[in-house]
């Protein structure tokens, strides 16, 4: 649509905010529609007697925000609803005969459903009335704080300098941090390969959102350094050990991204959604490094059971009370019954066991990925979730997926993870938390003939 024009007039100082906020008010009443093809940079500083940098700068904030797309030798674009999907996995119809290596969950099998049998027999005996009648997240939370710091112990966390908050999981944990860190307009920033919801969270809470560069081991201190000097940062959003691309941050990476925090006075939020499952003696999270700026949050879903939606939010001291009015709005408190189990199996070390069981069982897939794609650039952690595996183009990464898909195998796009405005970096994640071993093998033998017929990776 190159007709469509703001009105001049209306614009007031700043003119780059004010142009933006005329372009998403028109794509809000519908003046623009998705695929629609706004004035190029040149042509609207003409037309509105603008600055050609001010009408980029407008441009830019509006594709950080998730409202516009664009593209090198096209153009700028309405962002189109399908332009980002909001899972990396396509839905499944009834009847459909695939392996689903795209939803990224641990293994489950008989050996859970027993725990959680016990468990839900127990509790069905004694029935604490906390389960029943609790309606005040304190009253569940103060149960069961001295097995929950144990756990987080276990993370690499201590309560001491903090205040920890029990959510319904990851997601409620990552809403509530950014909810208490950030306001409308404010900038956060993150890799550029990253948590695929981030983007379209950001975008319901305002907020700007930026990708930055990355290598082997995550998000890197010059390019964070830089930006920082360049404009005022709220947050970074980091995932030091369960990164879409399987990229493990080390010990002086992290520590110096804590020191930037601490110099330009921005804080952390840790997705540490793995937990404990790696190998013992894992590195220590930034939170420990950083713990009066850094908002920490694991769950038991990846790290034990997937329906065991129960996790910690971990913030600093200074922050608690601003968190926990975040939490009451959005989630009012942690489902008793989910965190009586939880709780429990900490308390009993069935936590333990079924962790220890999850990692070994990690370690066997990560095992037959390793020996699967011997003489391909492959990436797996040692008790990891998923795999990585590198394609040279995004076009290979399309057809990788088609023929995978063709074969009856979902593999989850690396053009989900990539957060603007860097191109993203092509490939697709492979999740290993698949019961059956021999399936697992099968599938991945047909994704490594699929490559060395096509050369797409």
């Amino acid at each position: 649509m190159d007709c469509w024009l703001p009105d001049k007039d209306a614009l007031k100082r700043p003119r780059y905010r004010s142009l933006m906020e005329a372009i998403e008010d028109a794509i809000e009443r519908g003046a623009l529609k998705p695929g629609d093809r706004l004035p190029t940079h040149r042509e609207l500083s003409y037309q509105l007697g603008l600055s050609v940098q001010t009408v980029s700068r407008a441009y830019s904030r509006l594709v950080e925000a998730g409202h516009i797309v664009g593209e090198v030798g096209r153009g700028s674009f309405v962002r189109s609803a399908t332009d980002d999907s909001v899972l990396p996995f396509p839905a499944l119809r009834a009847g459909d005969q695939i392996l689903d290596l795209s939803l990224l969950k641990p293994v489950v099998d008989t050996i859970q459903k027993d725990a959680m049998r016990r468990t839900m027999r127990e509790i069905a005996e004694e029935l604490p009335d906390e389960i029943l009648s609790s309606f005040r997240a304190s009253s569940v939370a103060i149960r069961h704080a001295d097995t929950v710091d144990a756990w987080l112990m276990r993370c690499g966390i201590a309560r001491a300098p903090c205040d920890v908050i029990a959510t319904n999981g990851n997601t409620s944990a990552m809403t509530v941090a950014l909810m208490s860190v950030a306001h409308s307009g404010d900038l956060i920033v993150t890799e550029s390969m990253g948590h695929h919801t981030l983007p379209a969270l950001c975008r319901s809470l305002g907020l700007r959102l930026r990708g930055l560069r990355m290598d082997d081991e995550g998000i890197l201190p010059g390019a964070l350094d830089k930006i920082c000097r360049a404009e005022p940062v709220k947050a970074l959003f980091v995932m030091p050990s369960s990164g879409p691309m399987s990229n493990v941050m080390g010990t002086d990476r992290r520590r110096a991204i804590a020191e930037l925090a601490r110099r330009h006075d921005f804080a952390i939020i840790e997705n540490d959604g793995w937990g404990p499952l790696g190998p013992s003696g894992a590195l220590a999270p930034i939170a420990a490094l950083a713990p009066e700026r850094c908002y920490y949050f694991t769950s038991f879903t990846k790290c034990l059971l997937p329906g065991l939606r129960v996790g910690f939010l971990v913030v600093p001291k200074s922050a608690a009370a601003i968190a926990h009015e975040r939490h009451m709005v959005t989630n009012w408190m942690v489902a008793p019954l989910m965190y009586e189990i939880a709780a429990r199996w900490i308390a009993d070390g069935t936590a333990t066991t079924l962790r220890d069981w999850q990692r070994a069982a990690l370690q066997s897939r990560s095992s037959i990925v390793r020996d699967v794609f011997a003489k391909v650039d492959v990436r797996v952690a040692q008790a990891g979730l998923q795999a990585w595996l590198p394609c040279p183009d995004i076009g290979s990464e399309t057809r990788l997926v088609g023929r995978a898909r063709e074969a009856g195998i979902f593999v989850a796009p690396g053009s989900t993870f990539s957060i603007g405005p860097l191109p993203a970096t092509p490939g697709v994640r492979i999740s290993l938390g698949v019961r059956d071993t021999g399936a697992l093998r099968n599938a991945l033998r047909a994704i490594s003939d699929i490559v060395a017929e096509t050369g797409l990776a």
